[in-house]
């Protein structure tokens, strides 16, 4: 944590990335995310024809935002550049769970293939784990292979359950003890 005026600002780092909280000025990067998403995606998880959200409406989102738990939702920046890929860090459970966070990640294709998920959620693991977090869940759509791999490769597994659905794939949740 890095104090910043009167609060203390989540701020996670490795070798080559920073985690840190959303800016305003991130709703371009959330919505170029976005654009790019899987037409499996669920049609509420997607720009709409008409293009909402706009940049302007996920401005206010971040603005506005929302009850995580710690670390909550963290925008990823490469550290040498600056520039944010994505974002990784915790929601709360879909399950209803709050003891047992999602973890969740998304990055542009233009990074995809270069390990950034995989760091990203090792630190973000750490973190938990810090915390006192004793487990962290992930829903995954049974077509997401890439995600399947990072799940696996930070220490996951696939706890059998499924929530079936005949549109955009099913969700398979994964679970990792701390």
């Amino acid at each position: 944590m890095v104090p910043h005026g009167d609060e203390a600002v989540m701020i996670l780092e490795t070798e080559r990335l920073r985690l840190r909280p959303w800016r305003t000025t991130d709703a371009t990067l959330q919505h170029q995310l976005w654009t790019e998403r899987d037409p499996r995606v669920p049609e509420h998880r997607r720009l709409t024809p008409a293009g909402h959200p706009t940049v302007e409406e996920f401005a206010e989102r971040i603005r506005t935002g929302d009850h995580q738990p710690t670390p909550g939702l963290l925008v990823v920046e490469q550290r040498g550049s600056g520039t944010s890929i994505g974002y990784c860090g915790l929601i709360p459970n879909p399950l209803g769970h709050p003891e047992e966070p999602e973890i969740a990640y998304e990055f542009l294709q233009a990074s995809w293939g270069h390990g950034y998920a995989t760091e990203a959620a090792n630190v973000v693991i750490e973190r938990a784990r810090t915390i006192g977090y004793r487990s962290l869940v992930a829903t995954v759509r049974a077509w997401n292979t890439a995600s399947f791999r990072v799940l696996e490769k930070v220490g996951f597994s696939d706890s059998g359950e499924r929530e079936p659905d005949a549109v955009h794939g099913d969700s398979l949740l994964w679970r990792l003890v701390l």
